[in-house]
């Protein structure tokens, strides 16, 4: 992948996080205007949390691929489980 193809392939990914953060702040809008009950708040930012360690992995995985001198390409999305909780 040419270095070009890697900032497009991040960029992506940042705006995937960035959609993904706008949809937790409207569910919580949702639920403080009593839209959508609490139950379903609550398994809807699970999901997106989840979704969320993903990409941060996967966006970690691409950049220390980079910096070690390796095809970035080559990051895969890993399992929720696995990843879930990551720290920053």
């Amino acid at each position: 992948m040419t270095e070009q193809g890697g900032g497009r392939a991040e960029q992506q990914i940042l705006d995937q996080i960035g959609a993904m953060v706008a949809d937790e702040r409207t569910l919580r809008e949702q639920a403080a205007d009593g839209t959508i009950d609490g139950e379903t708040e609550r398994r809807r930012l699970r999901e997106l949390e989840r979704a969320l360690d993903q990409c941060w992995d996967l966006l970690r995985q691409r950049r220390a691929r980079a910096d070690a001198g390796d095809d970035p390409g080559w990051a895969r999305v890993r399992p929720a489980d696995q990843v879930e909780g990551y720290e920053s």
